[in-house]
């Protein structure tokens, strides 16, 4: 392993979004692997991820991906919280984009 290559984390979205207006439609590829990228451990995370894909799908866009797989960096239990909310934000501030979906997460 090369100790001077630097990090690169591969667990931020799909590339292939990067760049992209946040308001285009999601195509169906990039949507189905949004809902790889969203399968959690806790089952009442898999559960507002799946109220959310039930009553969101038809009319995701590029942004909604985006705030998706940053709320899917989160833990489990950093990402349950913030559901429920009994926390408000993480110390790292979230754009705008996965505020939007914490928003529709929770409703």
């Amino acid at each position: 392993m090369d100790v001077a290559a630097p990090f690169r984390d591969t667990s931020v979205g799909d590339p292939l979004l990067d760049g992209l207006d946040g308001k285009l439609a999601l195509d169906e590829r990039a949507l189905s692997k949004l809902h790889w990228r969203s399968r959690r451990g806790l089952l009442e995370n898999d559960l507002f991820i799946q109220k959310f894909f039930e009553r969101h799908e038809s009319r995701l866009t590029v942004g909604h991906a985006r705030g998706m797989y940053e709320l899917m960096d989160l833990s489990d239990n950093d990402l349950l919280d913030l559901l429920l909310e009994r926390k408000q934000l993480p110390e790292k501030p979230l754009t705008e984009e996965a505020v939007e979906v914490l928003r529709m997460l929770r409703h």
